[in-house]
């Protein structure tokens, strides 16, 4: 289920990084374990966009200048979801960045109907490779026309969607058909352009700080319908729950298009 939480903001200006997945990781991370549900707080299978409103942009990051800011929370399990927003609206203010926010109200989005073939956008940046500790090879480039970039996608969708415990061997096994087909025109626009759809993000796990490669285009998901629908609920590609690989179908309004997303990730 994917709903959008709506917060007021008291100090319209103020400002957070381009990219603030972590900030918003660190505070959802803080809020579980404020609620004292163990199962809860562990959990990973969830997926958030960064946060939205109108903004401008400065050497210091996004700042906002709408009274209200939305956020994207999606995850397949309904019951936490529900320990989530509990916890989430008996708080009086969060802080995010220099943003000081308000929980107003939260709405679901509308049910949307998902096949076999699938147009994505990224909400935020899809992410490929694991990391390890004192490594590099999470910052590697991988061409997003490669079967590589399509295979890596394919082995985390699968151990991600095996430890959810809810698809049996059989149906994972059936889950073998899995295509990505990269936005060629959009990837070209973006290169011709100057512009970049690939960038290294900061990540936090355990106080200890990494560096990812994350990727947003749009792009055609070839796919059963069970592992897009998954995806779109879960998130692309590892860290999720971090605020990495959250999708909207091209037709929805989540976001509006992809560009919409250039001025932040691009």
């Amino acid at each position: 289920m994917r709903i959008r939480i709506v917060f007021g903001l008291k100090n319209r200006g103020a400002f957070v990084p381009f990219h603030h997945q972590f900030l918003l990781a660190q505070t959802i991370k803080g809020l579980l374990l404020t609620g004292g549900n163990r199962e809860f707080a562990a959990l990973t299978e969830y997926n958030f966009s960064g946060l939205k409103g109108q903004t401008k942009i400065s050497r210091k990051g996004l700042h906002f200048y709408s009274s209200r800011v939305t956020l994207v929370f999606s995850t397949s399990n309904q019951s936490f979801l529900d320990y989530f927003l509990k916890v989430l609206f008996e708080q009086k203010e969060i802080i995010i960045g220099a943003l000081q926010l308000v929980p107003e109200s939260c709405e679901k989005e509308e049910p949307v109907a998902i096949g076999d073939a699938v147009k994505f956008l990224c909400i935020s940046p899809i992410v490929p490779l694991q990391v390890t500790f004192n490594d590099e090879k999470s910052k590697r480039f991988i061409n997003p026309e490669t079967d590589e970039f399509s295979d890596l996608l394919y082995e985390a969708t699968l151990q991600r969607m095996e430890a959810s415990g809810r698809f049996s061997p059989d149906e994972l096994a059936s889950f073998y058909k899995f295509q990505v087909l990269p936005d060629r025109e959009y990837l070209q626009r973006i290169q011709d352009a100057h512009k970049k759809f690939a960038r290294i993000y900061p990540l936090f796990d355990l106080d200890v700080r990494y560096e990812v490669r994350g990727y947003t285009f749009p792009f055609t998901l070839f796919a059963p319908q069970p592992v897009q629908q998954y995806l779109y609920e879960n998130g692309l590609g590892y860290f999720s729950h971090k605020g990495f690989g959250m999708l909207d179908l091209a037709n929805q309004d989540s976001i509006r298009t992809q560009s919409d997303l250039e001025a932040t990730y691009a």
